[in-house]
C-alpha cells in the first residue's frame, strides 16, 4: 500500500494533536480538581451533578428557614420566660397585700408596683423579632398585639392564626404563637351561679384595683387568677419548647441529607488525582514517543539511497 507524504504528515499531526488534547484535558482537570470540567466531558454525569446541586439548594433553603424559626421561637421563649418571672412577683406582692398587717398606705405602694409590672408584661407581649415583626400577633406581624383603648383597657388586636413553614420535603411546623394562646383568659365566677371569661390584662387590672382599695375578697380572687394566668404562660412555654426540639431534630435530619448529597456529588465530579497523574504521565510519554518517531521517520527518503 502506498502512503503519500501528505497523508503521512496529516496522520502524524492528527495523532499528536489528539494526544496533546488528552494531555491538556488532564492538566485542566488537575487544576480544577474536577473530572467534569464542562458538560461535554460526561453529559450523563453532568446532568446528575446538576440534579444534586438543585437538591442541595432546596435542603439549604430548609436549613435557612429553620434558622429563622429557631430565632423567632427563642425570642418567644425569652418573652414568656420573663412574663412568668413577672407573674411570680405579682403573686408575691398580692400575697403580701392580703396580709392584715399591711396598712392602706402600704397597699397603695404595692398597687403602684403591681401596675408597673402589668405594664412590663404588656411590653413583653408586644415583643418584636430582629426584623421588627411582632411575636404574638398571629398573622398580623406588623400590628402590635396589645393596645389600650380610650379608657386605658388593654385589648388584643392580633388574630389566632398560626403560620406554618416548610422545613423539609414533607415537614411543616409552626412559625409563631398567637398571644391569645399564651396570655390566656381566666374563668371567673360572677357570684350568681354562672361563669364568665376575663381577659389576661383585665384580670391583672382588677387585682391592682382590689389591692388599691384593700378589697380582701377580690385580692384573694386575683391571687387565684394569677395562678391561672401563670398556667397559660407555662403551657405556651411548653409548646415553644416542643417546637424548638422539632427544630433541633429536623436540623439533624437535614444535616444528614446534605452530607449524603455532598458525598454523592464528590463521587461523581471530584477528580482521582492518582489516576489523573497516571494518565498524564502516560499521555506525556505517548506524546514524546510520537514526536520522536515522527522526527526520525520524517527524515527518511529514497533520495538517501540513490546518492
Amino acid at each position: 500500500m502506498k502512503i503519500s507524504t501528505t497523508l503521512y504528515f496529516d496522520r502524524a499531526t492528527q495523532q499528536m494533536g489528539n494526544v496533546q488534547a488528552n494531555l491538556s484535558k488532564v492538566q485542566e482537570q488537575m487544576s480544577t480538581g474536577l473530572q467534569i470540567v464542562k458538560p461535554s466531558d460526561a453529559p450523563d454525569k453532568a446532568a446528575l451533578v446538576t440534579r444534586i446541586e438543585s437538591e442541595l439548594s432546596r435542603q439549604t433553603s430548609y436549613q435557612d428557614t429553620l434558622k429563622a424559626v429557631n430565632v423567632r421561637l427563642t425570642a418567644q421563649e425569652t418573652a414568656l420566660t420573663n412574663t412568668s418571672d413577672v407573674l411570680y412577683r405579682i403573686k408575691e406582692l398580692s400575697t403580701q397585700a392580703a396580709n392584715d398587717t399591711l396598712s392602706k398606705a402600704d397597699r397603695q405602694s404595692v398597687a403602684v408596683e403591681l401596675g408597673a409590672l402589668r405594664e412590663q408584661i404588656m411590653s413583653l407581649g408586644n415583643s418584636q423579632d430582629s426584623n421588627g415583626n411582632y411575636l404574638f400577633s398571629g398573622s398580623k406581624a406588623s400590628t402590635p398585639p396589645y393596645a389600650k383603648d380610650a379608657a386605658g383597657v388593654v385589648y388584643y388586636q392580633g388574630d389566632q392564626a398560626r403560620m406554618k413553614v416548610n422545613v423539609g420535603d414533607s415537614r411543616r411546623m409552626n412559625l409563631n404563637m398567637p398571644g391569645s394562646d399564651a396570655f390566656v383568659r381566666v374563668i371567673r365566677d360572677d357570684g350568681k351561679g354562672s361563669q364568665t371569661g376575663v381577659d389576661f390584662f383585665q384580670a391583672l387590672d382588677d387585682l391592682v384595683t382590689a389591692v388599691k382599695n384593700s378589697d380582701y375578697s377580690n385580692i384573694q380572687r386575683g391571687i387565684s387568677e394569677v395562678d391561672g394566668l401563670q398556667q397559660g404562660v407555662s403551657e405556651g412555654l411548653a409548646q415553644i419548647g416542643t417546637d424548638l426540639t422539632v427544630v433541633d431534630m429536623q436540623n439533624s435530619v437535614l444535616d444528614e441529607v446534605v452530607l449524603r448529597l455532598k458525598a454523592t456529588r464528590s463521587d461523581v465530579e471530584d477528580l482521582d488525582y492518582t489516576e489523573a497523574i497516571t494518565r498524564m504521565n502516560k499521555d506525556q510519554l505517548a506524546l514524546q514517543a510520537a514526536q520522536s518517531g515522527f522526527a526520525k521517520i520524517s527524515q527518511l527518503s529514497l533520495f538517501n539511497y540513490i546518492k
